[in-house]
């Protein structure tokens, strides 16, 4: 009879790391379904809600990010909250007895898989980026493997440990069968009509909200339809800088939770360019803009953009050009057939699929291998 199994999975503080996370679980639950998993999180951070609502447990760690620069007085308690978190999180690790712990990214996974390795514990990291993180930067050099979704990641990473398996992605875009026209009419909209969706992640994208309230006009004598998620911060916002305009070609909502119909009615998707959306339109083929937004680390969502851009399965734009040219650009490029076609084939070409099930896979091979 096998052993059972008990793994550790730990990261977070954004969407594009918890999403990777739960994915990874979810596959190696289905090939094990006797499995033990655990999360270990940032006490206050976004995983905190969405695991437990994935139907795993959770623990927090009173861990946070460094302010810049480094020599600011306040990072002494960030410091000292690193400590502490290492402690709590080699704590959980002696109870929980892992054979194998994950990390995906984010502040918690430097403490729990910093723990797991002071314990022999074999680690596993995923790195959903083009350009690699600090925390996983950090613990390569300790890791059994490292599951990536970009070439080239020698740069950051031993290039024996690298294993190529793309980003895992919400199980529930893969599996619309909803079609185009029903979808469009789901939004209220006229499925005759070319629509274009802005999706700016949950709590929205300045930019890109901005590059739409500038042009209004070109919006309401454009001939198409736009789906726009404002995100949740800017919602009352926007509602209030619309008031009193009848716009029938605009649905504007604060959050999608069906994604999986909001990409089905869009012919052209104006997106940010973190890594879980990129590999989203790959999987889809979906024509995309990246608007690559400037406040995360190390630039990487510029990274991440180009490495499609230069393949020509994405459409580039700075964030400091958007206001001005992202909507005329979105407009030409969705009338224009040939290329929102040479777009989808492009991108379909990086797609990187059973991404979760391929790092189960690993995930349960490095635990077996501990003894």
């Amino acid at each position: 009879m096998e052993k059972e199994l008990r793994v550790i999975i730990s990261g977070g503080g954004t969407g594009g790391h918890i999403f990777p996370a739960v994915s990874i679980a979810n596959a190696v639950k289905a090939m094990r379904p006797d499995a033990k998993i655990l999360f270990i999180g940032a006490l206050g951070r976004m995983e905190m809600e969405r695991v437990p609502k994935a139907g795993y447990e959770i623990k927090g760690l009173p861990i946070r990010g460094f302010f810049r620069p480094l020599w600011k007085p306040a990072n002494i308690g960030v410091a000292l909250d690193y400590l502490k978190s290492k402690w709590l999180a080699k704590k959980i690790l002696k109870e929980f007895k892992p054979q194998v712990a994950v990390g995906v990214g984010g502040y918690a996974s430097s403490a729990a898989l910093g723990a797991a390795n002071s314990l022999a514990i074999p680690t596993l990291l995923q790195e959903q980026n083009s350009y690699a993180g600090l925390a996983n930067k950090t613990l390569a050099k300790n890791a059994s493997k490292i599951c990536v979704a970009y070439e080239g990641m020698e740069r950051f990473f031993p290039a024996e440990k690298i294993i190529l398996t793309g980003n895992p992605v919400r199980q529930a875009l893969l599996n619309t069968t909803i079609s185009r026209e029903d979808a469009v009419r789901s939004f209220g909209l006229d499925p005759a009509i070319k629509t274009i969706l802005l999706v700016g992640g949950s709590l929205g994208a300045r930019t890109i909200n901005e590059s739409m309230l500038r042009h209004l006009d070109l919006i309401k004598d454009s001939g198409l339809q736009f789906i726009w998620q404002t995100g949740k911060y800017y919602s009352a916002e926007i509602a209030e800088r619309l008031k009193g305009q009848e716009r029938p070609n605009l649905k504007v909502t604060d959050f999608i939770t069906d994604m999986g119909s909001a990409y089905r009615a869009a012919d052209l998707v104006i997106s940010r360019a973190g890594a879980s959306s990129i590999s989203e339109f790959c999987l889809i083929g979906k024509p995309v803009i990246l608007v690559p937004s400037p406040n995360v680390a190390e630039d990487h969502q510029t990274k991440n953009a180009l490495a499609l851009s230069t393949r020509g399965a994405a459409i580039y734009i700075k964030d400091a050009e958007a206001p001005d040219i992202l909507l005329q650009t979105a407009i030409e490029t969705v009338n224009d057939d040939a290329k929102l076609k040479s777009l989808s084939e492009n991108v379909l070409k990086l797609a990187l699929p059973d991404s979760a099930n391929i790092i189960a896979k690993e995930v349960i091979a490095l635990a077996h291998s501990t003894h």
